[in-house]
């Protein structure tokens, strides 16, 4: 998340009305508007390869995927998750949505602050999630946290499997970090292929 764009503060349905015009998306946090940064290739990788898998799994349920376009409303504020899964999608609101029952971050540099406390405490407080879950994106380590679990952090690396409780879907960290250009991964294919 980048840095606030104005100083005046701004209401939910100015920001809703302005969102529907705008070029680039934001984040509406406290009455203040966020531009959201540009996604590296490795991003764009994790977070493409979860929604497809995610997709796929959720075919013939009521749940459905949604990728980085689908903002999710938390109180007054608006947050844009890299993925998110939704068993109920209000259809009055085809905007946002109040009731993800999984939320994916994959975290950055510049995203990480944000994700890791603003967006975890607001997360927590939705009703219907389940999963909050933090991809790297320069090294390997997902961490996720679940209300069955208190939202006590687990970590999982290569040679892990991560089990999405809310819609019973197992997939490997290396399913999910499929294509990605990092070191750990790098080092992985390489003792794989030995």
């Amino acid at each position: 998340m980048a840095t606030e764009l104005h100083e005046k503060l701004i209401s939910v349905d100015e920001y809703l009305h302005d969102e529907l015009v705008r070029d680039i998306k934001y984040e509406l946090v406290d009455g203040a508007i966020y531009a959201m940064a540009g996604a590296s290739a490795n991003h764009e990788r994790i977070s493409g390869n979860v929604a497809a898998e995610f997709r796929s799994h959720l075919k013939k349920t009521p749940c459905e995927s949604f990728s980085s376009d689908m903002k999710v409303k938390v109180g007054s504020r608006f947050f844009y998750p890299d993925v998110l899964v939704d068993c109920h999608f209000d259809e009055s609101k085809p905007y946002y949505t109040e009731s993800p029952v999984i939320i994916v971050e994959v975290l950055s540099k510049s995203t990480r602050r944000m994700d890791e406390t603003i967006k975890l405490m607001s997360y927590i407080n939705i009703p219907s999630l389940q999963e909050y879950v933090l991809i790297e994106q320069d090294f390997v380590d997902i961490e996720v946290v679940r209300r069955s679990e208190g939202w006590q952090p687990r970590h999982y690396f290569l040679g892990d499997q991560v089990h999405f409780e809310a819609i019973n879907l197992t997939l490997s960290v290396e399913e999910i970090y499929s294509r990605v250009k990092n070191e750990d991964m790098f080092e992985f294919l390489v003792q794989k292929n030995d």
